[in-house]
């Protein structure tokens, strides 16, 4: 069983100060994705929709990082490890113009033991506020490692 403190599960290690959105950046973003969609890419149309203009497609927010060193504070265990997968919730549109922050904890962890030995997972969870403190979306970002 691994061992950890568990006061770190919902402490959170890790907010960032606020990064605002851009609409070139929403654009750059759906062109890299071939997004076509008016709500995201076509103003006039985007402003008979329902949020009335432009927001980011919801996928967007995985593109909100905790930093240059990408969750540089979270437990480790062993030296191996890498990116597990994401799951996203996305609670509200992202607006250009609204200044997002992060604010990031230990959701989980966990052991599982595969064909290849033990793996330790560690969920981090991330929420994503704007600058209303109106959560956007949370992301639970998922490592595994190697003891």
């Amino acid at each position: 069983m691994v061992d950890f403190d568990p006061a770190i599960i919902k402490k959170v290690f890790e907010n960032t100060d606020p990064v605002e959105v851009k609409p070139e950046q929403i654009a750059r973003f759906c062109a890299s994705l071939g997004e076509n969609n008016p709500l995201f890419t076509d103003g006039e149309a985007a402003k008979e929709g329902p949020y009335g203009g432009i927001v980011a497609p919801p996928s967007f927010a995985v593109t909100f990082r905790n930093g240059r060193h990408f969750f540089e504070h979270i437990p480790r265990f062993g030296r191996r490890g890498f990116d597990a997968g994401k799951d996203v919730e996305f609670v509200a549109p992202i607006h250009p113009g609204d200044k997002i922050s992060l604010h990031s904890h230990v959701k989980e962890i966990y052991e599982k033991t595969g064909r290849t030995g033990t793996m330790v997972f560690v969920v981090i969870r991330s929420t994503l506020k704007n600058q209303k403190d109106q959560v956007v979306a949370h992301i639970d970002h998922r490592f595994m490692n190697r003891p």
